[in-house]
């Protein structure tokens, strides 16, 4: 599949891309290469092949589900201006 110039130039305007003149020819090579190589990829028999998320069997290692900080809660908000049953309260700012 070979791209023209004007593919390339609507390609663009919808990317919001600004392309020079001279450097359509080049991509319109490189995109089409692309669209290619995408073509090529389709066509490969996927039949009795299932889907991945990742080519290696990793598990995440997680760390143990504990807490480490004490609370303070009253600390932080003893410097606050105005506080209601252990939140803070700020100015209104949507109608």
């Amino acid at each position: 599949m070979s791209l023209d110039k004007s593919e390339v130039e609507k390609i663009a305007w919808l990317a919001r891309l600004a392309i020079d003149e001279q450097d359509i020819p080049d991509y319109s090579d490189e995109l089409s290469n692309i669209l290619e190589l995408v073509e090529r990829m389709n066509s490969v028999n996927t039949d009795g092949i299932s889907p991945i998320a990742h080519p290696l069997e990793l598990s995440a290692r997680l760390r143990t589900d504990e807490v480490t900080e004490t609370n303070q809660r009253d600390h932080f908000q003893k410097d606050a201006p105005l506080i209601d049953e252990g939140c803070y309260l700020v100015p209104k700012v949507i109608e």
